[in-house]
């Protein structure tokens, strides 16, 4: 069995580690992630704070929009975006690694703490009952701070997340 995250599509091109898991992850990312990609690629502004890492990592998000954007995945992909919440078929990336894009609902429940993407990620973690991979020190505070009941993990700890069993759902469900 798969074991599953939810995560930002970014995090994916940045932290290449997270295409080599030692055991089957699938990772759900929410739509509008994917589309950041997009402004993320052609952005002036910088994606990583060394100038040769954030070359190496737009490079990446141009393949992984590539990837996204090739006939057979984009199908599936626009499948997804029929309804709210309908999930795209997996898309492999290798034989560990399968990509499932959702197309998650911002319903401002958590919206004046969090910004939409970040709304997602904890309503899609909900809804599917897995944790959150993140690096986002202020995103994890936040929802520390404000007793959010998901699960996170750090990308530094992404190893144990990957062996560690996920808490039963009932254990971080209000």
């Amino acid at each position: 069995m798969s074991r599953r995250f939810v995560i930002e599509a970014v995090m994916i091109a940045i932290y290449g580690q997270l295409l080599l898991p030692k055991r089957p992850v699938e990772y759900r990312i929410p739509y509008t992630s994917v589309m950041e990609l997009y402004d993320m690629k052609d952005s002036p502004e910088p994606v990583m704070p060394e100038s040769e890492d954030d070359s190496y990592v737009k490079k990446k998000i141009g393949e992984m929009i590539t990837y996204f954007e090739d006939s057979f995945n984009k199908k599936k992909i626009e499948r997804a975006l029929m309804a709210p919440w309908r999930e795209s078929p997996p898309l492999p990336i290798n034989e560990n690694v399968s990509l499932v894009i959702v197309n998650a609902a911002e319903n401002m429940q958590y919206g004046e703490t969090f910004d939409p993407i970040e709304t997602e990620i904890i309503l899609l973690a909900l809804k599917v009952q897995c944790p959150i991979l993140t690096d986002q020190i202020e995103f994890q505070d936040k929802v520390v701070q404000n007793g959010v009941p998901v699960q996170l993990f750090d990308i530094d700890d992404f190893d144990y997340a990957v062996e560690e069993d996920a808490l039963p759902a009932e254990e971080y469900k209000e």
